[in-house]
Protein backbone atom coordinates (compact mmCIF):
# COMPACT_ATOMS: atom_id res chain seq x y z
CA UNK A 1 0.00 0.00 0.00
CA UNK A 2 1.22 3.38 -1.12
CA UNK A 3 0.55 6.14 1.90
CA UNK A 4 1.03 9.52 0.19
CA UNK A 5 2.71 11.94 2.31
CA UNK A 6 2.76 15.20 0.55
CA UNK A 7 0.75 17.07 -2.10
CA UNK A 8 2.15 20.58 -3.84
CA UNK A 9 -0.55 23.51 -3.01
CA UNK A 10 1.10 25.20 -5.69
CA UNK A 11 -1.48 23.35 -8.20
CA UNK A 12 -4.06 25.39 -6.61
CA UNK A 13 -2.88 28.62 -7.29
CA UNK A 14 -5.21 31.17 -9.22
CA UNK A 15 -8.06 28.94 -9.02
CA UNK A 16 -11.37 28.80 -6.43
CA UNK A 17 -12.90 26.47 -4.58
CA UNK A 18 -16.59 26.70 -3.61
CA UNK A 19 -17.16 24.05 -0.80
CA UNK A 20 -21.52 23.35 -1.34
CA UNK A 21 -22.80 23.18 2.56
CA UNK A 22 -21.64 24.18 5.67
CA UNK A 23 -22.31 21.10 7.77
CA UNK A 24 -19.70 19.71 9.55
CA UNK A 25 -17.43 18.36 6.89
CA UNK A 26 -18.30 21.72 5.12
CA UNK A 27 -16.99 24.25 7.57
CA UNK A 28 -14.12 21.72 8.54
CA UNK A 29 -12.38 21.68 5.13
CA UNK A 30 -13.26 24.96 4.14
CA UNK A 31 -11.19 26.52 7.44
CA UNK A 32 -8.89 24.21 6.74
CA UNK A 33 -8.44 25.26 3.08
CA UNK A 34 -8.62 28.70 3.44
CA UNK A 35 -5.85 28.46 6.68
CA UNK A 36 -3.74 27.10 4.09
CA UNK A 37 -3.96 29.57 1.51
CA UNK A 38 -6.60 28.59 -0.55
CA UNK A 39 -9.00 30.90 -2.48
CA UNK A 40 -12.01 29.17 -0.85
CA UNK A 41 -15.58 30.19 -1.06
CA UNK A 42 -19.06 28.35 -0.05
CA UNK A 43 -21.79 28.19 -1.51
CA UNK A 44 -25.01 27.42 0.76
CA UNK A 45 -28.82 28.44 1.54
CA UNK A 46 -29.42 31.40 3.85
CA UNK A 47 -29.78 30.00 7.44
CA UNK A 48 -27.86 29.09 10.28
CA UNK A 49 -24.85 27.50 8.27
CA UNK A 50 -24.49 30.66 5.99
CA UNK A 51 -24.61 33.01 9.12
CA UNK A 52 -21.89 30.16 10.74
CA UNK A 53 -19.34 30.84 7.68
CA UNK A 54 -19.96 34.69 7.82
CA UNK A 55 -19.19 34.24 11.50
CA UNK A 56 -15.85 32.55 10.95
CA UNK A 57 -14.59 35.15 7.94
CA UNK A 58 -15.30 32.99 5.28
CA UNK A 59 -17.00 34.24 1.99
CA UNK A 60 -20.49 32.70 1.77
CA UNK A 61 -23.10 33.20 -1.15
CA UNK A 62 -25.83 31.19 -3.17
CA UNK A 63 -24.92 27.66 -4.62
CA UNK A 64 -25.40 28.55 -7.91
CA UNK A 65 -23.19 31.40 -7.47
CA UNK A 66 -20.29 29.81 -6.19
CA UNK A 67 -20.84 27.31 -8.76
CA UNK A 68 -20.24 30.56 -11.41
CA UNK A 69 -17.33 31.44 -9.59
CA UNK A 70 -15.13 28.37 -8.57
CA UNK A 71 -12.66 26.70 -10.79
CA UNK A 72 -13.47 23.67 -8.13
CA UNK A 73 -16.73 22.73 -7.31
CA UNK A 74 -16.85 20.24 -3.65
CA UNK A 75 -19.94 19.37 -3.09
CA UNK A 76 -20.15 18.56 0.58
CA UNK A 77 -24.24 18.84 0.80
CA UNK A 78 -26.06 15.44 2.52
CA UNK A 79 -26.15 12.21 -0.10
CA UNK A 80 -29.93 12.48 -0.63
CA UNK A 81 -30.08 16.31 -1.13
CA UNK A 82 -27.17 16.44 -3.83
CA UNK A 83 -28.91 15.62 -7.06
CA UNK A 84 -31.58 18.12 -6.38
CA UNK A 85 -29.75 20.60 -5.66
CA UNK A 86 -26.90 20.34 -8.45
CA UNK A 87 -29.73 19.72 -11.25
CA UNK A 88 -31.15 23.38 -10.31
CA UNK A 89 -27.97 25.34 -9.35
CA UNK A 90 -24.65 23.79 -10.20
CA UNK A 91 -25.54 22.06 -13.04
CA UNK A 92 -25.33 25.26 -15.64
CA UNK A 93 -22.57 26.50 -14.39
CA UNK A 94 -19.83 23.10 -15.15
CA UNK A 95 -17.99 24.06 -17.95
CA UNK A 96 -15.00 22.39 -19.52
CA UNK A 97 -12.02 22.87 -17.31
CA UNK A 98 -13.82 22.98 -14.17
CA UNK A 99 -13.62 20.22 -11.63
CA UNK A 100 -15.89 18.00 -9.57
CA UNK A 101 -15.00 16.81 -6.57
CA UNK A 102 -17.02 15.11 -3.42
CA UNK A 103 -15.72 13.11 0.04
CA UNK A 104 -18.21 10.30 -0.47
CA UNK A 105 -18.77 8.66 -3.73
CA UNK A 106 -22.65 7.93 -3.34
CA UNK A 107 -23.97 10.21 -6.29
CA UNK A 108 -21.51 9.47 -8.73
CA UNK A 109 -21.01 5.56 -8.01
CA UNK A 110 -24.72 5.68 -8.14
CA UNK A 111 -24.97 7.65 -11.32
CA UNK A 112 -27.18 10.44 -9.36
CA UNK A 113 -25.00 13.26 -10.97
CA UNK A 114 -23.14 12.74 -14.03
CA UNK A 115 -20.20 14.45 -14.89
CA UNK A 116 -19.89 16.43 -18.11
CA UNK A 117 -16.65 15.77 -20.71
CA UNK A 118 -13.96 17.90 -20.27
CA UNK A 119 -14.32 18.57 -16.64
CA UNK A 120 -12.27 16.83 -13.89
CA UNK A 121 -14.43 14.29 -11.53
CA UNK A 122 -12.22 13.67 -8.27
CA UNK A 123 -12.92 12.22 -4.59
CA UNK A 124 -10.61 13.96 -1.55
CA UNK A 125 -12.49 11.45 1.40
CA UNK A 126 -10.79 12.08 5.04
CA UNK A 127 -11.60 8.91 7.54
CA UNK A 128 -12.76 11.07 10.31
CA UNK A 129 -15.88 13.73 10.96
CA UNK A 130 -15.45 17.01 10.27
CA UNK A 131 -14.67 18.27 14.39
CA UNK A 132 -12.28 15.39 14.40
CA UNK A 133 -10.21 16.74 10.70
CA UNK A 134 -10.33 20.70 11.85
CA UNK A 135 -9.32 19.83 15.65
CA UNK A 136 -6.31 17.63 14.46
CA UNK A 137 -5.50 20.13 11.75
CA UNK A 138 -5.29 23.28 14.32
CA UNK A 139 -2.89 21.36 16.59
CA UNK A 140 -0.69 20.52 13.51
CA UNK A 141 -1.34 17.51 12.16
CA UNK A 142 -4.72 16.08 10.09
CA UNK A 143 -7.01 12.99 9.75
CA UNK A 144 -5.93 10.10 6.96
CA UNK A 145 -7.95 10.49 3.61
CA UNK A 146 -8.73 8.52 0.53
CA UNK A 147 -8.51 10.20 -2.76
CA UNK A 148 -9.85 9.00 -6.04
CA UNK A 149 -9.89 10.10 -9.94
CA UNK A 150 -13.43 9.05 -12.20
CA UNK A 151 -12.86 11.50 -14.81
CA UNK A 152 -9.36 13.38 -15.80
CA UNK A 153 -10.25 15.67 -18.42
CA UNK A 154 -6.92 18.30 -17.70
CA UNK A 155 -4.70 15.31 -17.05
CA UNK A 156 -3.79 16.86 -13.40
CA UNK A 157 -7.18 15.37 -11.87
CA UNK A 158 -4.79 13.41 -9.36
CA UNK A 159 -2.68 16.60 -8.64
CA UNK A 160 -5.77 18.18 -7.55
CA UNK A 161 -7.29 15.84 -5.29
CA UNK A 162 -3.26 15.68 -3.29
CA UNK A 163 -3.18 19.11 -3.71
CA UNK A 164 -6.73 19.73 -1.27
CA UNK A 165 -6.14 16.88 0.34
CA UNK A 166 -2.17 18.52 1.63
CA UNK A 167 -4.42 21.77 2.11
CA UNK A 168 -6.85 20.08 4.75
CA UNK A 169 -3.79 18.46 6.10
CA UNK A 170 -4.76 15.21 5.22
CA UNK A 171 -0.99 14.17 4.09
CA UNK A 172 0.09 14.84 6.91
CA UNK A 173 -1.30 12.01 8.49
CA UNK A 174 -1.37 9.84 5.17
CA UNK A 175 -3.41 9.70 1.58
CA UNK A 176 -4.28 6.46 0.04
CA UNK A 177 -5.35 5.82 -3.41
CA UNK A 178 -8.69 4.21 -4.38
CA UNK A 179 -11.44 3.87 -6.78
CA UNK A 180 -15.01 6.05 -6.47
CA UNK A 181 -16.61 2.50 -5.81
CA UNK A 182 -14.23 1.39 -3.08
CA UNK A 183 -14.77 3.88 -1.00
CA UNK A 184 -18.76 4.42 -1.71
CA UNK A 185 -19.60 0.21 -1.14
CA UNK A 186 -16.76 0.34 1.90
CA UNK A 187 -18.41 3.14 3.50
CA UNK A 188 -22.06 2.39 3.75
CA UNK A 189 -21.27 -1.77 4.09
CA UNK A 190 -19.04 -0.39 7.34
CA UNK A 191 -21.97 1.77 8.85
CA UNK A 192 -24.67 -0.63 8.26
CA UNK A 193 -22.91 -3.82 9.28
CA UNK A 194 -20.41 -2.71 12.10
CA UNK A 195 -20.24 1.34 12.84
CA UNK A 196 -23.56 2.04 12.90
CA UNK A 197 -26.43 -0.28 12.18
CA UNK A 198 -24.50 -4.15 13.80
CA UNK A 199 -22.94 -2.11 16.78
CA UNK A 200 -26.27 -0.32 17.96
CA UNK A 201 -28.43 -3.50 17.51
CA UNK A 202 -25.59 -5.65 19.72
CA UNK A 203 -25.79 -3.00 22.70
CA UNK A 204 -29.18 -3.36 22.74
CA UNK A 205 -29.32 -6.78 22.54
CA UNK A 206 -26.85 -7.52 25.17
CA UNK A 207 -28.47 -4.90 27.32
CA UNK A 208 -31.94 -6.60 26.40
CA UNK A 209 -30.89 -9.76 27.48
CA UNK A 210 -29.51 -8.70 31.35
CA UNK A 211 -33.01 -6.85 31.74
CA UNK A 212 -35.34 -9.42 30.63
CA UNK A 213 -33.03 -11.99 32.97
CA UNK A 214 -34.20 -9.63 35.62
CA UNK A 215 -30.66 -7.34 36.52
CA UNK A 216 -31.22 -3.92 37.15
CA UNK A 217 -31.17 -1.72 33.72
CA UNK A 218 -28.66 0.97 35.17
CA UNK A 219 -26.16 -1.66 35.34
CA UNK A 220 -26.93 -3.04 32.14
CA UNK A 221 -26.68 -0.08 30.53
CA UNK A 222 -22.60 0.50 32.21
CA UNK A 223 -21.70 -2.91 30.96
CA UNK A 224 -23.28 -2.78 27.36
CA UNK A 225 -22.81 0.27 26.28
CA UNK A 226 -21.18 2.76 28.70
CA UNK A 227 -17.90 0.45 29.05
CA UNK A 228 -17.98 0.09 25.10
CA UNK A 229 -16.01 3.96 24.38
CA UNK A 230 -13.54 2.05 27.05
CA UNK A 231 -13.34 -0.63 24.67
CA UNK A 232 -13.22 1.07 21.38
CA UNK A 233 -10.78 3.74 22.38
CA UNK A 234 -8.43 0.87 23.16
CA UNK A 235 -8.89 -0.66 19.94
CA UNK A 236 -8.69 2.35 18.18
CA UNK A 237 -5.68 2.92 19.96
CA UNK A 238 -4.00 -0.61 19.04
CA UNK A 239 -5.91 -3.18 17.57
CA UNK A 240 -7.60 -5.53 18.40
CA UNK A 241 -4.11 -6.93 20.10
CA UNK A 242 -3.83 -3.76 22.62
CA UNK A 243 -7.40 -4.59 23.50
CA UNK A 244 -6.56 -7.83 24.71
CA UNK A 245 -3.39 -6.83 26.24
CA UNK A 246 -5.33 -4.32 28.33
CA UNK A 247 -8.60 -6.24 29.57
CA UNK A 248 -8.17 -9.09 32.01
CA UNK A 249 -7.73 -12.80 31.22
CA UNK A 250 -11.10 -13.74 32.18
CA UNK A 251 -12.24 -10.97 29.85
CA UNK A 252 -9.98 -11.97 27.15
CA UNK A 253 -10.49 -15.58 27.63
CA UNK A 254 -14.47 -15.37 27.54
CA UNK A 255 -14.40 -12.88 24.50
CA UNK A 256 -12.09 -14.86 22.78
CA UNK A 257 -13.89 -18.40 23.44
CA UNK A 258 -17.68 -16.70 23.40
CA UNK A 259 -17.30 -13.92 20.57
CA UNK A 260 -17.88 -16.41 17.68
CA UNK A 261 -20.94 -17.70 19.19
CA UNK A 262 -22.49 -14.01 18.92
CA UNK A 263 -21.32 -13.14 15.34
CA UNK A 264 -22.04 -16.79 13.59
CA UNK A 265 -22.09 -18.32 10.27
CA UNK A 266 -25.36 -16.55 9.65
CA UNK A 267 -24.59 -13.25 10.71
CA UNK A 268 -21.24 -13.58 7.95
CA UNK A 269 -24.11 -14.34 5.95
CA UNK A 270 -26.29 -11.30 5.92
CA UNK A 271 -23.45 -9.34 6.10
CA UNK A 272 -22.62 -10.76 2.63
CA UNK A 273 -26.51 -9.76 1.69
CA UNK A 274 -25.52 -6.32 2.74
CA UNK A 275 -22.19 -6.24 1.04
CA UNK A 276 -24.13 -7.11 -2.24
CA UNK A 277 -27.00 -4.70 -1.84
CA UNK A 278 -24.87 -2.04 -1.63
CA UNK A 279 -22.82 -2.59 -4.82
CA UNK A 280 -26.37 -3.74 -6.90
CA UNK A 281 -27.74 -0.64 -6.04
CA UNK A 282 -30.86 -2.17 -3.97
CA UNK A 283 -29.37 0.07 -0.83
CA UNK A 284 -29.00 3.19 -2.73
CA UNK A 285 -32.55 2.71 -4.40
CA UNK A 286 -33.80 2.16 -1.47
CA UNK A 287 -33.03 4.96 0.44
CA UNK A 288 -33.42 7.66 -2.70
CA UNK A 289 -37.32 6.31 -2.64
CA UNK A 290 -37.43 6.57 1.09
CA UNK A 291 -35.90 10.40 0.89
CA UNK A 292 -38.84 11.01 -2.00
CA UNK A 293 -41.45 9.92 0.17
CA UNK A 294 -40.24 12.42 3.35
CA UNK A 295 -38.33 9.27 5.53
CA UNK A 296 -41.41 8.06 6.95
CA UNK A 297 -39.21 4.71 8.30
CA UNK A 298 -36.35 6.68 9.40
CA UNK A 299 -39.09 8.63 11.17
CA UNK A 300 -40.95 5.56 12.88
CA UNK A 301 -37.50 3.86 13.34
CA UNK A 302 -35.63 7.22 15.46
CA UNK A 303 -38.97 7.55 17.43
CA UNK A 304 -39.40 3.76 18.09
CA UNK A 305 -35.26 3.82 19.80
CA UNK A 306 -35.83 6.72 21.56
CA UNK A 307 -38.57 5.14 23.73
CA UNK A 308 -36.21 1.97 23.88
CA UNK A 309 -35.11 1.04 27.55
CA UNK A 310 -31.74 1.91 26.90
CA UNK A 311 -32.34 4.98 25.96
CA UNK A 312 -34.64 6.16 29.05
CA UNK A 313 -31.98 4.70 31.72
CA UNK A 314 -29.08 6.62 29.98
CA UNK A 315 -30.38 9.61 29.34
CA UNK A 316 -30.29 9.36 33.50
CA UNK A 317 -27.30 8.21 34.36
CA UNK A 318 -25.62 10.65 31.70
CA UNK A 319 -27.13 13.06 33.57
CA UNK A 320 -24.56 12.17 36.65
CA UNK A 321 -21.49 12.23 34.56
CA UNK A 322 -22.19 15.94 33.69
CA UNK A 323 -19.67 18.46 34.82
CA UNK A 324 -21.84 20.85 38.02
Amino acid sequence: MNIIKKGNLDVLKGRTIAVMGYGAQGRAQALCMKDSGVSVIVGCRQGKSFEQAKNDGVKVMPVSEAAEKADIIHILIPDENQKDVYEKEIKQHVAPGKTLSWSHGFNFVFRRIVPPAGVDAIMVAPKAPGTEERKRFVEGYGVPALIAVAQDASGNARQTALAMASACGFTRAGVIDCTFEDETFEDLFGEQAVLCGGLAELIKAGFETLVEKGYPPEMAYFECLHEMKLIVDLVHEGGLTRMWDVVSNTAEYGGRTRGKMIITDEVRKNMKEILKNVENGKFAEEWIAENKKGLPNLKRLREEEAKHPIEVVGKEIRELFKKR
